[in-house]
């Protein structure tokens, strides 16, 4: 069957492949995507250690906030993380292009001051599918970015915010947008995923 004849056939289509978190937390692979919140780097660890060693991390200068190798080792163990230092968000953008096209990385986290532009978000999106036809694996992009994010473009977008109480560690987790999927809301405890309410 031509690609064109499967296109128009009424026969469901798969889903994009995805990386799973939980059931409903999926984010379709060699795409970039946008994490949010204040607890967007738990979040982009917690899908880092799922895809797998190694991962890139890219982050402003040395001197600025860091990540903590004692508060990562519960989720992923730092070994399994590669620093790169950028100043500039317009290097930090080439560094992630440059290392999704490679698809050497399951993931390549970049922190950002703010939500890039469409133009760079479509060049991840690209460099992401040529690295899946060129590399090891099909790379996923996370972009981190501060608020309530808004990067143009981006495969799904999500923000986690700490709701820590008398019980213990908790997080809500959003979905603000994802191509095939309405926004929702959760609440993750214990490792355990359960509609906000």
């Amino acid at each position: 069957m031509s690609d064109s004849a499967a296109l128009l056939s009424r026969r469901p289509h798969a889903p994009p492949p995805g990386l799973v978190l939980w059931d409903e937390v999926v984010l379709p692979l060699s795409r970039a995507h946008e994490i949010c919140g204040q607890a967007r780097r738990r979040l982009a660890l917690m899908l880092a250690a799922r895809a797998g060693a190694p991962v890139l991390w890219i982050a402003g200068a040395p001197s600025g906030a860091r990540l903590n190798p004692c508060g990562m080792q519960p989720i992923l163990p730092p070994q399994d993380v590669i620093h790169v230092a950028a100043p500039r968000a317009i290097d930090r953008l080439w560094a992630m292009e440059e290392a999704l096209r490679s698809g050497a990385m399951p993931v390549v986290v970049a922190e950002l001051p703010e939500p890039p532009g469409l133009t760079a978000v479509r060049r991840l999106h690209l460099a992401a599918e040529a690295g899946s036809a060129a590399g090891r694996c099909r790379p996923l992009g996370l972009l981190l970015t501060p608020g309530a994010g808004g990067a143009p473009g981006v495969e799904t977008r999500w923000r986690m915010e700490p709701r820590h109480g008398p019980a213990g560690e908790a997080w809500r987790l959003e979905r603000l947008r994802a191509r095939m999927l309405p926004p929702k809301t959760w609440r993750l405890a214990g490792g355990a995923l359960a509609p906000w309410t």
